[in-house]
């Protein structure tokens, strides 16, 4: 394979290898960017991709050289943990950005590639019953409707803009007050399909909804109730068509992963193979258009797998990792690293 792969971590930065998993090296010294940093979310440019975006415990940093070197964008959230991040794909110059634990969740967005920033509401709890401080793990723009973009908080709710997040509106709720609705607070991950019909997925800690009416109804699995495992962590999409890969484990770190492929929008699942166990729960899933077929899975406590079939088989990466983040990877080729790292 032809470019870098990307493994983000909790106290290690970002990995990198640009020969296909053979080497793997840590990012040097002298960056923006620590090598010991924690880094929880990556971002890889939609038309770009050399450009890297990474959101670690120090704010935002931008890598030019698909992840070999890296310097902060600075903001206002350079002291703040930066949980999730999207680059709008009908505006690349125009990010969303989310923080959350230890920082205070808040959302921001650039619209000149991180010049200049703007903070947004909504003004989120400082405190939560379910993780003590929120964060917001997802961010999720509309690929159809410019202007139009979802993020979740663990715990906080599912939230929507329609004017590229100068407002947003909380969509989640009761089943008294929203019978049809999204009745788990605790969102972990929203990926929207074209279709037709286009439909969006929003995953939540014990299950999922989808919705084809562009969210004004939803219909609810419950995975512990299909598959007799709960923790649901993420879903994905195969780039450029209706695939999803729906990631699931059995607690937090947890002991178990199982990854399931639709190609239905979310009606019907086949659960993906591994060629070992995973030895805790898959934490983040990275594909990229350049090769739909090809996708990276890690887990909470450094298992890396691969699939060259579009996630249907997994197969153990030979290199464990400290704790993951999440994963990318990028066609662009990096340049070799510095002598010594």
């Amino acid at each position: 394979m032809q470019g870098t792969l990307l493994v983000s971590t909790a106290g290690q930065g970002v990995l990198r290898s640009n020969d296909d998993g053979a080497t793997w090296h840590r990012i040097p010294l002298g960056q923006d960017l620590e090598f010991d940093a924690v880094v929880r979310c990556l971002a890889v440019h939609p038309t770009t991709p050399e450009v890297v975006y990474a959101g670690a415990d120090a704010g935002l940093a931008r890598s030019d050289d698909a992840g070999t070197t890296w310097r902060r964008i600075g903001s206002p959230f350079d002291d703040q943990q930066v949980w999730s991040l999207s680059v709008d794909p009908l505006d690349p110059d125009s990010l969303l950005v989310g923080t959350g634990a230890p920082s205070r969740a808040r959302m921001y967005r650039t619209d000149d590639g991180g010049s200049t920033w703007h903070r947004l509401p909504p003004e989120l709890p400082e405190h939560c019953a379910g993780v003590s401080k929120p964060r917001i793990l997802t961010i999720c723009h509309d690929p159809l409707v410019p202007g139009q973009a979802w993020f979740g908080v663990e715990e906080g709710g599912l939230w929507r803009t329609g004017d590229r997040g100068d407002s947003w509106t909380r969509v989640d709720g009761t089943r008294q007050d929203l019978p049809s609705g999204v009745h788990v607070s605790d969102v972990h991950c929203v990926v929207i399909l074209d279709g037709p019909p286009k439909t969006l997925v929003c995953v939540v800690v014990n299950g999922f909804y989808v919705s084809q009416d562009d969210g004004a109804t939803w219909t609810r699995t419950d995975t512990r109730a299909t598959w007799g495992i709960y923790y649901t962590r993420l879903v994905a999409r195969i780039p450029g068509s209706n695939a999803l890969l729906l990631g699931i484990g059995d607690a937090t770190p947890g002991t178990t992963t199982r990854i399931f492929r639709s190609d239905d929008l979310a009606r019907t699942w086949q659960e993906s193979t591994f060629d070992m166990p995973a030895t805790s729960t898959v934490w983040a899933i990275g594909t990229h258009p350049a090769d739909p077929g090809l996708v990276l899975a890690g887990t909470k406590y450094g298992d890396l797998f691969r699939s060259v079939d579009g996630g249907r088989s997994f197969t153990k990466e030979w290199r464990s990792f400290p704790e993951i983040t999440d994963v990318a990877w990028t066609p662009a080729a990096c340049a070799p690293p510095p002598a010594g790292h």
